[in-house]
């Protein structure tokens, strides 16, 4: 069986998790994330943000939480704003659109947006009301493409937003990564401060399944619930969410999960660098994206599974390497020991 280097979601969960589950699988527990389990990990994710008036619902996937928020937060004639690669434009099947709202993309370098991306878009959409109106700036940490924002970038993102009229909407699939990476100066507190909606990724950091979103701004949490119900997203069995982000924060797991995945891309990282190999992103997070030849690749592929990302030439290709939270040293030192034979 080959070693998979395709996704940071290949294995189960942490064995904790597992453990929390058989523990209180003959408890008796109130329904639809009222269970005392999705109470504490809800707390706990407030206290870790610094943020009590927050809101948090506990869903099972990522794009379901793109679609709940955008969906709740956006009126009929009003769209958001994503990076080409965004995952809600690349992605998602549509998913967006399918609900009424367009999105506006901007392409950009790495991944990230800026103030000035920002006003391009807003600029292009002033014969209102014959066109759309944008309303909500997306952006993901890490990116699609591993970047990370600094605080700074973050805080201008959000107060560029709050004098726009605009929301500010983190997608936290990788959050953990991104906080955890060796150049990141970001705090949850701080992703708390600085949006008005993100969402916590369990699933590719040790959950066996799903995500807490976390609402600021206290315009966007009424009737939230309402909108789980419709989409489908309101668990009868919600404990099953509770209990995984419990063991997850209660000892901070889910940090030190994130750092393992990370240091061990960085080991990854060395080897291609001491290889010679160029990158397509400049990344310090789970993610690489090294630039090979296609003949490297095609031996590579032989022993290895990985994401081809996309076509530089005739002659080579950017691939995509994850580790997870479960990524062992024996994975990658093999990684590492067929570079040099390439």
């Amino acid at each position: 069986m080959k070693v998979s280097f395709k996704n940071d979601y290949s294995e189960g969960c942490h064995p904790r998790i597992l453990e929390a589950l058989t523990k209180t699988n003959l408890e008796q527990q109130n329904g639809y994330g009222l269970d005392e389990y999705c109470v504490s990990a809800s707390n706990l994710i407030r206290n870790k943000c610094g943020s009590p008036l927050s809101k948090v619902h506990f869903i099972s996937g990522g794009t379901q939480a793109n679609l709940l928020v955008i969906s709740a937060a956006l009126k009929p004639f009003e769209s958001v704003i994503a990076a080409t690669t965004g995952h809600i434009y690349t992605n998602e099947a549509g998913a967006i659109e399918a609900t009424g709202h367009k999105v506006n993309t901007i392409a950009t370098e790495d991944g990230k947006l800026t103030v000035d991306h920002i006003t391009e878009v807003l600029s292009d959409h002033q014969n209102t009301p014959h066109v759309i109106k944008p309303k909500m700036v997306y952006i993901s940490n890490a990116t699609e493409i591993g970047t990370i924002y600094s605080k700074d970038e973050l805080k201008s993102l959000y107060n560029y937003c709050n004098a726009n009229a605009l929301y500010l909407f983190m997608d936290g699939a990788r959050l953990g990564s991104g906080l955890m990476a060796s150049t990141s100066d970001l705090s949850l507190a701080d992703v708390a401060k600085y949006t008005d909606v993100f969402w916590l990724g369990g699933t590719k950091n040790g959950a066996l399944i799903g995500e807490a979103i976390v609402i600021n701004n206290a315009d966007l949490q009424a009737d939230f619930e309402f909108h789980l119900k419709q989409k489908g997203a309101m668990l009868s069995k919600g404990r099953l969410l509770g209990i995984q982000f419990n063991e997850l924060l209660k000892d901070d797991l889910f940090f030190k999960l994130a750092k393992h995945a990370n240091l061990q891309a960085t080991k990854l990282k060395e080897a291609l660098i001491a290889k010679g190999f160029p990158f397509f992103s400049e990344t310090h997070t789970n993610q690489l994206f090294p630039i090979l030849p296609n003949s490297t690749i095609e031996k590579l592929s032989e022993n290895f599974d990985f994401h081809i990302w996309e076509k530089m030439d005739e002659s080579t290709s950017a691939i995509r390497l994850i580790t997870s939270w479960a990524t062992t040293e024996i994975q990658v030192q093999s990684f590492v020991e067929a570079l040099k034979r390439v």
